[in-house]
């Protein structure tokens, strides 16, 4: 990666950032509800935050050159590398999130907790590609490239690697669940942001590892929900996570240990 020359960078200006972006997107989206009146309010608010990334990619190069001081953007952000690297990367990064899942669905299966199904439609799957692709490029393309690159320049390289994870899990909506499982799912979610920097830190800078990682999960989830295997409507929170009928694994005993896994393996990035 590229080396800052220079850095004009604020706290105030990195916790504002993307707040203004995502309220800019959201008022854009607004007169949307009057144009198209069969729109749920939650298809308007995915309009907003579509407008919002597309704000981020409009703004960050501008961001990059003025604030960090870096003339080459996107390769500072480690979106643009050899297209040999980035393929390789981001498919060790799927792999490592199917060895995951995969590890998941046989404890579920041989504990009699689940069933195998193997049905999923094509509307399903193109969902599942959507959501790897979409929320693994935008997520990643945030919390570890920019704002870990901030945090990095603000805070120095050690205490930056825990910041992103700590902001990366307290930005989700785990504070909507009980006391309990929102702890459980907080500390996973932390667990998954330091697995995904420790990536890109193990790839040389280039971000598509952690996309592949954290969008595989996402999409690969989705699909196993969605018709792959059949899951109890009271699953243990303790096993599986919290959600219910939708548990989300990151915050149960078999996410931590398959993230806590990942961390160990790539313990040697940390520095």
């Amino acid at each position: 990666m590229q080396s800052p020359t220079r850095s004009t960078l604020h706290w105030w200006g990195t916790l504002l950032y993307v707040p203004v972006l995502y309220g800019l997107g959201w008022l854009s989206s607004r007169p949307l509800a009057l144009v198209f009146p069969q729109w749920r309010p939650d298809q308007v608010d995915l309009a907003g935050v579509v407008v919002s990334l597309l704000l981020l990619l409009l703004t960050l190069p501008w961001r990059l050159r003025r604030s960090w001081g870096v003339d080459h953007p996107w390769q500072q952000l480690g979106v643009v590398v050899r297209p040999t690297a980035g393929l390789r990367a981001f498919l060790r990064g799927l792999l490592k999130a199917a060895g995951l899942l995969l590890g998941v669905v046989v404890v579920l299966l041989l504990s009699g907790q689940s069933q195998w199904q193997g049905q999923l439609t094509a509307g399903q799957l193109l969902n599942a590609i959507a959501l790897l692709l979409g929320v693994g490029f935008a997520e990643e393309l945030l919390f570890r490239g920019w704002l870990w690159g901030e945090l990095e320049l603000l805070g120095g390289r050690q205490r930056a690697i825990g910041l992103q994870a700590a902001f990366f899990a307290l930005v989700h909506p785990w504070y909507q669940l009980p006391p309990i499982e929102a702890i459980a799912l907080l500390v996973g979610l932390v667990l998954l942001g330091l697995a995904l920097a420790l990536q890109r830190r193990a790839d040389q800078g280039a971000l598509w590892g952690s996309i592949g990682l954290h969008g595989g999960l996402v999409g690969g989830w989705f699909a196993l929900q969605a018709g792959l295997i059949s899951l109890p409507a009271a699953a243990p929170v303790w096993l599986l996570g919290p959600g219910g009928a939708n548990p989300n694994p990151i915050g149960g005993l078999l996410g931590w240990a398959g993230l806590a896994g990942l961390i160990v393996v790539r313990r040697r990035w940390w520095r």
